[in-house]
Protein backbone atom coordinates (compact mmCIF):
# COMPACT_ATOMS: atom_id res chain seq x y z
CA UNK A 1 0.00 0.00 0.00
CA UNK A 2 2.94 2.54 0.80
CA UNK A 3 4.03 2.16 -2.76
CA UNK A 4 1.47 3.51 -4.12
CA UNK A 5 1.10 6.46 -1.20
CA UNK A 6 2.72 8.83 -3.70
CA UNK A 7 0.09 8.43 -6.45
CA UNK A 8 -2.99 8.75 -4.31
CA UNK A 9 -2.14 11.78 -2.57
CA UNK A 10 -0.98 13.15 -6.09
CA UNK A 11 -4.73 12.43 -7.31
CA UNK A 12 -5.98 13.74 -4.25
CA UNK A 13 -3.76 16.80 -4.72
CA UNK A 14 -5.24 17.41 -8.18
CA UNK A 15 -8.79 17.69 -7.48
CA UNK A 16 -7.98 19.83 -4.44
CA UNK A 17 -5.97 21.84 -7.22
CA UNK A 18 -8.88 21.83 -9.65
CA UNK A 19 -11.44 22.80 -7.63
CA UNK A 20 -8.92 25.86 -6.16
CA UNK A 21 -8.34 27.01 -9.21
CA UNK A 22 -11.64 27.11 -10.86
CA UNK A 23 -12.94 29.26 -7.89
CA UNK A 24 -9.72 31.47 -8.01
CA UNK A 25 -10.18 31.92 -11.88
CA UNK A 26 -13.58 32.79 -11.44
CA UNK A 27 -13.09 35.24 -8.70
CA UNK A 28 -10.35 36.77 -10.63
CA UNK A 29 -12.29 37.46 -13.89
CA UNK A 30 -15.28 38.61 -12.15
CA UNK A 31 -13.57 41.02 -10.06
CA UNK A 32 -11.56 42.72 -13.03
CA UNK A 33 -13.86 42.45 -15.74
CA UNK A 34 -16.88 44.24 -17.58
CA UNK A 35 -18.31 43.76 -21.01
CA UNK A 36 -16.98 44.97 -23.77
CA UNK A 37 -19.10 48.03 -25.82
CA UNK A 38 -17.24 49.27 -28.70
CA UNK A 39 -19.25 49.68 -31.81
CA UNK A 40 -16.45 48.98 -34.29
CA UNK A 41 -15.56 45.69 -32.57
CA UNK A 42 -20.11 44.70 -32.11
CA UNK A 43 -20.29 44.71 -36.07
CA UNK A 44 -17.14 42.43 -36.18
CA UNK A 45 -19.03 39.85 -33.31
CA UNK A 46 -22.35 40.24 -35.05
CA UNK A 47 -20.82 38.78 -38.47
CA UNK A 48 -19.24 36.17 -36.39
CA UNK A 49 -22.39 35.94 -34.47
CA UNK A 50 -24.80 35.62 -37.62
CA UNK A 51 -21.99 32.67 -38.72
CA UNK A 52 -22.72 30.79 -35.77
CA UNK A 53 -26.71 31.67 -35.72
CA UNK A 54 -26.05 32.96 -32.53
CA UNK A 55 -27.88 35.73 -30.84
CA UNK A 56 -24.67 37.81 -30.03
CA UNK A 57 -21.22 37.30 -28.54
CA UNK A 58 -20.45 38.73 -25.59
CA UNK A 59 -16.81 40.01 -25.08
CA UNK A 60 -15.56 40.91 -21.58
CA UNK A 61 -12.69 43.14 -21.03
CA UNK A 62 -9.84 42.04 -18.41
CA UNK A 63 -8.45 44.91 -16.44
CA UNK A 64 -4.82 43.66 -16.70
CA UNK A 65 -1.86 45.03 -19.38
CA UNK A 66 -0.36 42.13 -20.85
CA UNK A 67 -1.53 41.84 -24.54
CA UNK A 68 -3.27 38.42 -24.32
CA UNK A 69 -6.88 37.08 -24.83
CA UNK A 70 -8.69 34.73 -22.67
CA UNK A 71 -11.20 31.59 -22.81
CA UNK A 72 -12.49 31.29 -19.61
CA UNK A 73 -13.82 27.31 -18.03
CA UNK A 74 -17.53 28.55 -18.19
CA UNK A 75 -16.98 30.09 -21.61
CA UNK A 76 -16.85 33.33 -21.65
CA UNK A 77 -14.74 35.61 -23.54
CA UNK A 78 -12.15 38.13 -22.61
CA UNK A 79 -9.50 40.79 -23.77
CA UNK A 80 -7.16 42.13 -22.20
CA UNK A 81 -7.55 46.04 -21.53
CA UNK A 82 -3.28 46.06 -23.00
CA UNK A 83 -4.47 44.53 -26.21
CA UNK A 84 -7.89 46.80 -26.32
CA UNK A 85 -5.66 49.86 -26.01
CA UNK A 86 -3.72 48.36 -29.05
CA UNK A 87 -7.04 48.27 -30.84
CA UNK A 88 -7.51 51.46 -29.87
CA UNK A 89 -4.29 53.31 -31.26
CA UNK A 90 -4.57 51.99 -34.43
CA UNK A 91 -1.77 49.14 -33.80
CA UNK A 92 -4.27 46.35 -34.36
CA UNK A 93 -7.86 46.17 -36.86
CA UNK A 94 -11.00 45.38 -35.83
CA UNK A 95 -10.33 42.57 -38.37
CA UNK A 96 -7.52 41.59 -36.49
CA UNK A 97 -9.19 42.13 -33.16
CA UNK A 98 -12.09 39.65 -34.40
CA UNK A 99 -9.91 37.06 -35.22
CA UNK A 100 -8.65 36.91 -31.83
CA UNK A 101 -11.80 37.00 -30.47
CA UNK A 102 -12.90 33.87 -33.30
CA UNK A 103 -9.65 31.83 -31.61
CA UNK A 104 -10.56 32.24 -28.21
CA UNK A 105 -14.24 30.88 -29.11
CA UNK A 106 -12.08 28.23 -30.67
CA UNK A 107 -11.22 27.48 -27.38
CA UNK A 108 -14.79 27.40 -25.68
CA UNK A 109 -16.31 25.51 -28.60
CA UNK A 110 -13.49 22.67 -28.82
CA UNK A 111 -13.29 22.03 -25.15
CA UNK A 112 -9.93 23.40 -24.85
CA UNK A 113 -10.37 26.18 -21.75
CA UNK A 114 -12.24 23.83 -19.17
CA UNK A 115 -9.91 20.96 -20.44
CA UNK A 116 -6.78 23.12 -19.56
CA UNK A 117 -7.74 23.84 -16.48
CA UNK A 118 -8.06 19.71 -15.43
CA UNK A 119 -5.03 19.53 -17.51
CA UNK A 120 -3.10 21.90 -15.15
CA UNK A 121 -4.46 20.62 -12.11
CA UNK A 122 -3.19 17.27 -13.53
CA UNK A 123 -0.20 18.12 -14.09
CA UNK A 124 0.75 19.53 -11.10
CA UNK A 125 -0.09 16.46 -9.77
CA UNK A 126 2.35 14.44 -12.21
CA UNK A 127 4.75 16.47 -11.32
CA UNK A 128 4.51 15.79 -7.56
CA UNK A 129 4.59 12.41 -8.19
CA UNK A 130 7.28 12.12 -10.11
CA UNK A 131 9.44 14.36 -7.92
CA UNK A 132 8.36 11.89 -4.66
CA UNK A 133 9.14 8.89 -6.95
CA UNK A 134 12.36 10.17 -8.55
CA UNK A 135 13.73 11.62 -5.14
CA UNK A 136 13.91 8.09 -3.72
CA UNK A 137 16.80 7.25 -6.51
CA UNK A 138 17.95 10.33 -7.77
CA UNK A 139 18.13 12.52 -4.31
CA UNK A 140 18.67 16.17 -5.39
CA UNK A 141 17.90 16.36 -9.39
CA UNK A 142 14.60 14.23 -9.07
CA UNK A 143 12.62 17.31 -8.39
CA UNK A 144 13.78 18.91 -11.83
CA UNK A 145 13.43 16.08 -13.98
CA UNK A 146 10.02 16.16 -12.74
CA UNK A 147 9.70 19.62 -13.55
CA UNK A 148 11.21 19.44 -17.28
CA UNK A 149 9.03 15.99 -17.93
CA UNK A 150 5.83 17.58 -17.35
CA UNK A 151 6.93 20.83 -18.77
CA UNK A 152 7.62 19.42 -21.82
CA UNK A 153 3.90 17.53 -21.95
CA UNK A 154 2.32 20.76 -21.09
CA UNK A 155 3.91 22.73 -23.66
CA UNK A 156 3.17 20.20 -26.16
CA UNK A 157 -0.82 19.98 -25.52
CA UNK A 158 -1.06 23.88 -25.68
CA UNK A 159 0.95 24.36 -29.01
CA UNK A 160 -1.69 21.51 -30.19
CA UNK A 161 -4.58 23.30 -28.85
CA UNK A 162 -3.12 26.40 -30.71
CA UNK A 163 -3.67 24.67 -34.01
CA UNK A 164 -7.00 23.77 -33.61
CA UNK A 165 -8.10 26.79 -32.18
CA UNK A 166 -6.47 28.77 -35.31
CA UNK A 167 -8.03 26.20 -37.55
CA UNK A 168 -11.63 27.24 -36.14
CA UNK A 169 -10.58 30.53 -35.87
CA UNK A 170 -9.89 30.53 -39.70
CA UNK A 171 -13.34 28.75 -40.40
CA UNK A 172 -15.45 31.06 -38.88
CA UNK A 173 -13.56 34.38 -40.10
CA UNK A 174 -13.85 33.16 -43.60
CA UNK A 175 -17.66 31.89 -42.85
CA UNK A 176 -18.29 35.48 -41.71
CA UNK A 177 -17.27 37.19 -44.37
CA UNK A 178 -14.26 38.47 -42.66
CA UNK A 179 -11.48 36.45 -44.28
CA UNK A 180 -8.21 34.41 -42.39
CA UNK A 181 -5.56 37.53 -43.86
CA UNK A 182 -6.33 39.58 -40.52
CA UNK A 183 -5.58 36.65 -38.85
CA UNK A 184 -2.04 36.09 -40.64
CA UNK A 185 -1.68 39.46 -40.20
CA UNK A 186 -2.18 39.50 -36.73
CA UNK A 187 0.07 36.40 -35.88
CA UNK A 188 2.92 38.77 -37.52
CA UNK A 189 2.48 41.04 -35.07
CA UNK A 190 1.87 39.39 -32.12
CA UNK A 191 5.66 38.75 -30.77
CA UNK A 192 6.16 42.72 -31.04
CA UNK A 193 3.06 43.21 -29.09
CA UNK A 194 3.61 40.91 -26.14
CA UNK A 195 7.41 41.66 -25.77
CA UNK A 196 7.69 43.28 -22.76
CA UNK A 197 11.23 44.60 -22.51
CA UNK A 198 14.33 44.25 -24.69
CA UNK A 199 15.57 40.45 -25.05
CA UNK A 200 12.18 39.20 -22.98
CA UNK A 201 10.83 36.13 -24.32
CA UNK A 202 7.26 36.73 -25.03
CA UNK A 203 4.97 34.04 -22.76
CA UNK A 204 2.82 33.70 -25.27
CA UNK A 205 6.13 31.92 -26.77
CA UNK A 206 6.21 29.16 -24.37
CA UNK A 207 3.24 27.38 -25.33
CA UNK A 208 2.43 29.05 -28.72
CA UNK A 209 3.71 27.42 -32.10
CA UNK A 210 5.92 29.51 -33.87
CA UNK A 211 4.36 32.51 -35.84
CA UNK A 212 5.68 31.41 -39.57
CA UNK A 213 4.24 27.74 -38.90
CA UNK A 214 0.92 28.89 -37.90
CA UNK A 215 0.77 31.10 -40.63
CA UNK A 216 1.44 28.19 -42.92
CA UNK A 217 -0.86 26.12 -40.98
CA UNK A 218 -3.34 28.75 -42.29
CA UNK A 219 -2.30 28.68 -45.17
CA UNK A 220 -2.49 25.19 -46.04
CA UNK A 221 -5.97 25.28 -44.57
CA UNK A 222 -6.49 27.59 -47.31
CA UNK A 223 -5.58 25.86 -50.42
CA UNK A 224 -7.72 22.65 -49.13
CA UNK A 225 -10.52 24.80 -49.12
CA UNK A 226 -9.99 26.27 -52.79
CA UNK A 227 -10.18 22.81 -54.38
Amino acid sequence: MLKFTPILLAILYAVVMYRFSVWRTRRELDSRSTELADPRLKKMTDRMAAALDLPRIRVNIYEIDPVNGLAAPDGRIFITRGFYRKFQSGEISAEEMASVIAHELGHVALGHARRRMIDFSGQNALRTALAMILSRFLPGIGIWIANGLTTLLAARLSRGDEYEADEYAAALLTKAGIGTGPQKSLFSKLEDLTQARAGAIPAWLMSHPKTGERIAAIERLEAKWAK
